[in-house]
């Protein structure tokens, strides 16, 4: 675009659009696999590098360069690579940059297949694993008075919302030589910007709030163009985690609406945080921008909104959560979030059940937690549906 200060609700809709010659109103679909070339010649000049031009959907596309250039303009960075699903991105992120004999640190607090790849995964490729508290500054302060080569956290966590303080933590990292990757999901792309805060790459799963509507998968990763198109692009294309073109597609269409659905998605959790938060059969209430929350002045300055999800605990443990997605009638049990349908699990049965006991302890998330991913209903309603579930306990 030739405006370079256009706000970021207008880049959603128009950032990276590159029309073809029959001048088109929507972004076009690429659907196909492979290009031509005018001449022996002209394939040659390509794939050395001489000839820039697309020569195969697995290292690029028309239809997801538009989607990289429109996400990397609502993040203010650089460059981008979308890929195939969120934890595509999240490999990518960490196997391309370390290796054996590397070190990572990263939060306790992450989403279970994230946690397993650190956890499970790279040791194996000789790389050394450190977990801390990610609300714990003098954790990370210890962590990383040792080089380290990256570290790695979630802000808000997956699903008890643990706020990091990311210039903090960010800037003990880069003394220690650290990359930092920052998975932004919970935080969502309009409410937080961790490049600004001092990140270097910044993880997302488009699956949820970019598309929004429960369709697709996809992921993808920003920052520098040096680090993007470095030794990340050639891993990418040697790799093969590339977005179908269709799915790139869905996603440029819904952020034209992203913003949009989030405001009133964050207007319902909010609603929803307070309306739980003296329910007699509750213990615990989580939504960063709610006073309860123990990091509410880090959250207040750092996020611009408080997300999308409200996390609580049941009095009762498991049977009485059980007891309450179990009645629940207008919100749907699933493991999914961001969606445009509120949608509540169980996360210690579903998405960190392949995580010890003690593991889910250290996370803080006990057998009464549902996770609350909040939609666009009309907010009595949900909250209607919640009261009406939490009686039967």
């Amino acid at each position: 675009m030739k405006k370079k200060s256009w706000h970021k609700d207008t880049l959603a809709v128009r950032g990276g659009l590159d029309r073809s010659s029959h001048q088109e109103t929507s972004e076009a679909l690429y659907l196909n696999s492979g290009y031509v070339y005018d001449s022996a010649e002209d394939a040659a000049a390509a794939f050395a590098g001489d000839l820039d031009r697309y020569v195969y959907s697995r290292y690029g596309n028309p239809t997801v360069a538009m989607l990289q250039k429109r996400l990397a303009a609502l993040e203010g960075a650089e460059s981008c690579l979308a890929m195939g699903t969120g934890m595509a991105a999240m490999f990518m992120a960490v196997a391309s940059q370390l290796k054996a004999g590397d070190r990572i640190v990263a939060s306790r607090a992450l989403f279970g297949a994230c946690y397993a790849v650190i956890d499970q995964i790279l040791p194996k490729w000789g790389i050394e694993r450190v977990f801390v508290d990610g609300t714990d500054l003098s954790a990370w302060q210890a962590a990383l008075s040792t080089p380290t080569q990256m570290v790695f956290m979630e802000t808000p966590s997956n699903p008890m919302l643990d706020v990091v303080d990311l210039k903090a933590v960010a800037a003990l990292a880069h003394d220690a030589g650290a990359l930092v990757v920052v998975d932004n999901v919970f935080a969502t792309q309009t409410g937080q910007s961790p490049l600004e805060l001092g990140a270097d790459l910044v993880m997302y799963s488009l699956t949820k709030h970019h598309d929004g509507h429960g369709r697709i998968m996809a992921g993808a990763l920003l920052g520098s163009k040096d680090l993007i198109e470095g030794q990340m692009l050639k891993f990418y294309r040697q790799t093969g985690p590339s977005i179908s073109s269709f799915n790139a597609w869905l996603i440029l269409k819904s952020l034209d609406s992203m913003a949009l659905r989030i405001d009133r998605q964050v207007e319902n959790a909010m609603a929803i945080a307070k309306a739980l938060a003296d329910h007699p059969k509750i213990d615990l209430v989580r939504y960063p921008h709610h006073p309860s929350h123990p990091q509410y002045d880090l959250a207040k300055a750092q996020m611009r909104h408080g997300g999308t999800i409200v996390s609580f605990s049941v009095k009762g443990g498991k049977n009485a959560a059980f007891t309450t997605l179990n009645h629940l009638e207008l919100i749907d049990i699933s493991n999914n979030l961001g969606d445009s349908k509120s949608l509540a699990c169980h996360p210690a049965t579903t998405t960190h059940s392949s995580q010890t006991q003690e593991e889910r302890d250290a996370m803080g998330i006990g057998d009464g937690v549902i996770r609350l991913s909040v939609g666009l209903e009309y907010a009595g309603d949900l909250i209607d549906d919640l009261n009406t579930a939490l009686a039967a306990v």
